[in-house]
């Protein structure tokens, strides 16, 4: 299987991410079709990214080999999980943001509860506790079989004018940088909504 796309540049990480859409991530029993992403840069390229200000112990993986797991944990309760791309020693990754459960279905309800089909992995959050991944995936190859994950090629690949780009959700700076992708009309795409400031209370 080559993988080479996987290896372009930090700066072509937008294209990486349009490229894995249709593409399918299994865990266990469990697969899922990507149906929505979001891209993030490297080091001084993009303020939205964990990797702007350079390495740091949770964003090391970012900076090793493309096809690697990268895990993080957010509002504390949820966890969030990446596909690094780009050369070694640069840092991208693009979030999986949401997909449809092809195989696995009633695994994945065991984890997800009585939900539509649609809702099963609709959001980053949601996309993580039906493969059933946990922290211990964070930096192992999705590629070779050695992680619990496994990305492979779709079986119907998504036509070019099927995909929609728009602003990135949730993230404080660079929110408007048109970096997320989704495939257009699919039921399993996550709802969009704006950044908003967290505001101060004042005493």
């Amino acid at each position: 299987m080559d993988y080479a796309w996987l290896h372009a540049p930090a700066a072509q990480v937008p294209q990486t991410a349009r490229t894995l859409l249709g593409w399918e991530l299994g865990c266990g029993e469990v697969r899922i079709r990507l149906t929505e992403v979001e891209a993030y840069a490297g080091t001084g390229e993009d303020p939205a990214s964990h990797a702007h200000r350079g390495p740091t112990p949770r964003t090391t993986v970012m900076f090793g080999a493309a096809g690697h797991a990268y895990l993080y944990y957010i509002f504390g309760a949820h966890w969030c999980l990446n596909i690094v791309c780009g050369r070694s020693g640069e840092a991208a990754a693009v979030l999986v943001r949401a997909g449809e459960v092809i195989a696995g279905e009633e695994q994945a309800r065991t984890r997800r509860g009585e939900v539509a089909h649609r809702d099963l992995a609709r959001g980053p959050a949601r996309l993580v506790v039906a493969l059933g991944v946990d922290p211990s995936a964070n930096g192992t190859s999705m590629l070779d079989g050695t992680g619990p994950l496994l990305l492979s090629p779709p079986t119907q690949p998504v036509e070019p004018q099927s995909i929609t780009a728009g602003p990135r959700v949730g993230v404080a700076a660079a929110h408007d940088v048109p970096w997320r992708f989704w495939i257009a009309g699919d039921r399993t795409v996550s709802a969009y909504r704006r950044h908003s400031p967290r505001r101060r209370s004042v005493s």
